[in-house]
């Protein structure tokens, strides 16, 4: 084998071999690493620059590259665990490559920087939420009259409700906010479902796809304003071709969603939350009172 041939071998290889950049995505995060003096950046703009450019050239190689929230705080305390220098660009790989199976990630797929961050940032906040919320949930401990496990039942009951929430909607896009007042932080969590699929014939099937990730964390939220009797509540947005929009929703009350009526869904929507003054209703929208969710008469409730 000639070394030409060793080369193109070693270069499909590293095709091969996907990697994970940490960021530091604002400057207080880029001011915290440049305390270490093997940390050679001095400006974040630039900083942010140089990561753009090596996600480009890894991209035009062919080569999978994942983008991780790199924490300063959270890699102090790694380094402190494991006995590693902080200041040693060596410590950094270690603590990204376990950013790789335990931190959010998003994957860079040619999109300018600027596009990636806020995603990243979201990822991150939603896996802050789910942990938060799971937390929470296994901190209930056992029912006193019956010893089932709170948390897992309130669990069970969100998704229960979830799944009825999804099936009684109209065919559409769908956009769902949970919204938990305590305790003993606020609580929110989104979900996007999508139902619309074209076939060859150009008729419309109905086949949900939603993210389960994101289905997680925002089954999670609920079952902690149903094990809480949090305030808060549950609204939905409708969205189909030709259709107006249509919103409707809940609040959370005595462990179980109670329905608003259209008149409240409307004051919710048109009405400034920092002043209380009326918004102009958006055009082409319906806000509706919710279909019945028939939760069904052998759903527990824990008191």
């Amino acid at each position: 084998m000639t070394h030409t041939d060793r080369r193109s071998l070693r270069r499909a290889l590293r095709r091969e071999i996907a990697g994970t950049i940490g960021l530091l995505t604002d400057e207080h995060d880029f001011s915290a690493m440049r305390r270490y003096r093997s940390f050679t950046f001095h400006d974040h703009t630039a900083y942010l620059e140089h990561v753009e450019a090596v996600l480009r050239t890894r991209a035009r190689q062919g080569s999978h590259t994942s983008v991780a929230l790199f924490d300063p705080e959270d890699y102090t305390d790694y380094c402190a665990r494991h006995g590693l220098d902080p200041d040693s660009p060596t410590s950094r790989t270690r603590f990204t490559a376990g950013l790789a199976t335990t931190g959010p990630t998003v994957p860079y797929d040619g999109q300018p920087l600027a596009d990636l961050l806020p995603t990243l940032v979201d990822e991150a906040i939603r896996q802050a939420t789910w942990e938060y919320a799971t937390t929470l949930l296994s901190r209930l401990g056992a029912c006193a009259s019956c010893g089932e496990d709170l948390g897992r039942a309130a669990f069970t009951r969100a998704a229960h409700l979830l799944t009825r929430i999804l099936d009684t909607a109209p065919p559409g896009r769908r956009h769902l906010v949970c919204n938990i007042s305590g305790p003993p932080e606020p609580l929110v969590a989104v979900l996007h479902a999508d139902d619309l699929t074209d076939d060859p014939a150009g008729a419309l099937t109905a086949r949900l796809e939603l993210d389960e990730a994101e289905a997680l964390e925002f089954t999670s939220v609920l079952a902690v304003g149903l094990a809480t009797d949090s305030p808060g509540g549950l609204v939905m947005r409708t969205m189909a071709p030709g259709s107006p929009d249509r919103v409707y929703g809940w609040r959370l009350r005595a462990h179980t969603l109670e329905p608003l009526t259209a008149a409240e869904v409307f004051d919710a929507y048109c009405t400034d939350i920092e002043t209380g003054d009326l918004i102009a209703p958006e055009s082409n929208v319906d806000y509706c009172a919710p279909p019945d969710l028939d939760p069904g008469p052998d759903t527990p409730h824990h008191h």
